[in-house]
């Protein structure tokens, strides 16, 4: 009897070892993870930034984001310091963030000098609307982060998806012409010419970019639709909702003249996976691929 209680005793001994260190282990990642909060509460600013933030699987630091940081869903839950380009610093104090990482388009020089007069630390970066520039980017916010490996590791997994894009678009044969259109309402459209996101993602997706002359977005004429003559027509899907979907789309003077009128080749896709250049652009580039290369499906 003595016996079998020692062994039941030792045993015991053993299952709350083994336990032991677990729980303790457990215990400490929650407690690095609180920690991590602590030192960083962010406030991120434009959609791009706040993206990469979340894809390099922190968006628990982030305190706040402004109104263009709509993915993931979850960011439109938090305290919103306003539009990108109208940041006030009293609101970012506000949050108790001890940084800010925003994109150069939405950082002037006073709003940064006070935040900075704040004891908050600021991380201005470059969207470079290209691929590389993508890259780039995550490379340079995980830095700021002291998150170099996972920013590695983040591209990486971009350069093999692109990879298989371009095997994809290798089998296509024709490169139809597109033309992007910003439209807030039919009495605000601008057609986006060399030196913007919508050129260089018809490219990226095996499209050729209809207006050629222009730089930057200038107002949508009928002429100009008329002269370029598109296969297709690139909405963001709110732009395309201001004048009332396709049908209403295909209303616009000169539309009707156009390839892309004819077929009704009316396409949308949503504002910020179409024209943010982040974490998700290889799968913007192949869904953009596969709507104006419908006969390749």
């Amino acid at each position: 009897m003595l016996k079998i209680k020692t062994l039941f005793i030792l045993l015991m001994a053993c299952a709350v070892y083994a336990c032991g260190p677990k729980q303790s282990a457990e215990t400490v990642e929650n407690q690095k993870q609180n920690d991590e909060k602590v030192l960083h509460k962010l406030v991120t600013i434009g959609g791009t930034v706040s993206e990469i933030v979340c894809a390099l699987g922190k968006q628990e630091w982030i305190v706040a984001t402004d109104r263009t940081s709509t993915y993931p869903a979850a960011l439109q839950q938090l305290p919103s310091v306003g539009y990108r380009t109208n940041i006030k610093a009293e609101g970012v104090v506000s949050t108790g963030a001890n940084m800010v990482l925003a994109d150069e388009t939405s950082m002037n020089p006073d709003l940064k000098t006070q935040l900075e007069d704040a004891g908050i630390t600021v991380k201005v970066f470059k969207n470079e609307l290209t691929l590389d520039g993508t890259k780039k980017l995550i490379h340079e916010v995980a830095e700021s982060l002291n998150l170099k490996e996972e920013g590695t590791n983040l591209v990486q997994s971009l350069e093999a998806d692109w990879q298989k894009v371009t095997e994809k678009l290798q089998g296509v044969a024709t490169k139809p012409s597109v033309i992007f259109v910003y439209a807030r309402g039919a009495g605000t459209m601008n057609i986006a010419g060399k030196g913007t996101f919508a050129d260089e993602m018809i490219r990226l997706a095996g499209g050729t970019p209809a207006i050629r002359d222009i730089e930057q977005f200038k107002p949508l004429t009928s002429e100009a639709l008329i002269e370029a003559n598109p296969d297709f027509l690139l909405f963001f899907d709110s732009g395309l909702e201001s004048l009332g979907g396709v049908e209403g789309a295909l209303k616009i003077t000169g539309v009707a003249e156009t390839t892309a009128g004819k077929q009704k080749n009316i396409i949308a896709m949503e504002g910020q996976y179409l024209s943010g250049f982040g974490p998700r652009v290889v799968q913007a580039v192949l869904e953009l691929s596969e709507l104006i290369h419908p006969q390749a499906q």
